[in-house]
C-alpha cells in the first residue's frame, strides 16, 4: 500500500475489522478530520503528517487522573497525557478507513554519551516511564508505530506491553487483596548423642 488511499486484501480484511470501526465521531472530531487532505499521496507521508497533525493540536501534559480523554475532550481542552492523544489518533486513523490500535508500554530515554551538535539535546538522565502510543496496520509493512507525544515515528525506545482495540484492554490488572491467617507449628526433637566427647559434656552440664 504505496499510496493512500488503499484498500486491504481480503484475506485480513476480517481479522482487521475491529481496527477498522472507530467510534461515533462527535463534531470536533468531525472538524478536525475535514481538515485531514484525503488526496492521493504517499501513505508514509500520509500517517507521518496525520501524526504530526495530532502532535500540533493537542499539547502534552502528565495527567495523574485515572481514565483517558475521548477525541472531543481532548480536542476541546487542546492537551492531553500521551494516552488520550493516542486514543484520538487511533480514532481519527479508523474513520479514514486505516486500522488502528492503542498501544501501552515503557519509554526508555537514555542520556547521551556525546552532546549533541545540532539539534535537541536530549534527556540529561537516564529514566524509564510508563508511555502509550498508537500502530498503524499498512499492507506491506505490518504494524508501524505513531507517537503524537512527539509527532515522530517509534523507535527502539519504545517497549510494548500490550496492543489492543480498545484503550480499556491495556489497563493494568486490578483487584482486591485480604490479609491471610497463617498457622506455624514447629515440632523439633533434640537427641543426645554420646559418640562424641565435647557433645556429650555439653549434654550433661547443669546450664542446660
Amino acid at each position: 500500500a504505496e499510496h493512500f488511499p488503499f484498500d486491504y486484501p481480503e484475506d485480513i480484511a476480517d481479522d482487521l475489522k475491529i481496527y477498522r470501526t472507530p467510534e461515533p465521531a462527535g463534531p470536533l472530531l468531525g472538524a478536525f478530520l475535514s481538515r485531514v487532505d484525503r488526496s492521493q499521496t504517499n501513505t508514509v507521508n500520509f500517517v507521518v503528517a496525520l501524526n504530526a497533525q495530532v502532535q500540533r493540536e493537542i499539547g502534552y501534559i502528565i495527567r495523574m487522573e485515572t481514565g483517558v480523554m475521548t477525541p472531543e475532550e481532548a480536542l476541546a481542552a487542546g492537551q492531553g497525557s500521551c494516552r488520550d492523544s493516542s486514543w484520538l489518533l487511533v480514532q481519527a486513523l479508523r474513520n479514514l478507513g486505516i486500522a488502528a490500535r492503542f498501544v501501552s508500554g515503557y519509554l526508555i530515554q537514555l542520556k547521551p554519551d556525546l552532546a549533541a551538535l545540532d539539534g535537541p539535546p536530549g534527556t540529561s538522565v537516564d529514566f524509564t516511564d510508563l508511555h502509550a502510543w498508537c500502530e498503524v496496520y499498512i499492507p506491506g509493512a505490518g504494524w508501524i508505530g505513531l507517537g503524537p507525544t512527539s509527532g515522530l515515528l517509534t523507535g527502539e525506545s519504545h517497549v510494548p506491553l500490550a496492543a489492543t482495540p480498545h484503550y480499556k484492554n491495556a489497563a493494568p490488572i486490578s483487584g482486591m487483596a485480604t490479609a491471610a491467617n497463617v498457622d506455624f507449628a514447629l515440632d523439633m526433637r533434640v537427641e543426645r548423642v554420646a559418640e562424641h566427647p565435647r557433645i556429650t559434656k555439653a549434654f550433661s552440664d547443669e546450664s542446660w
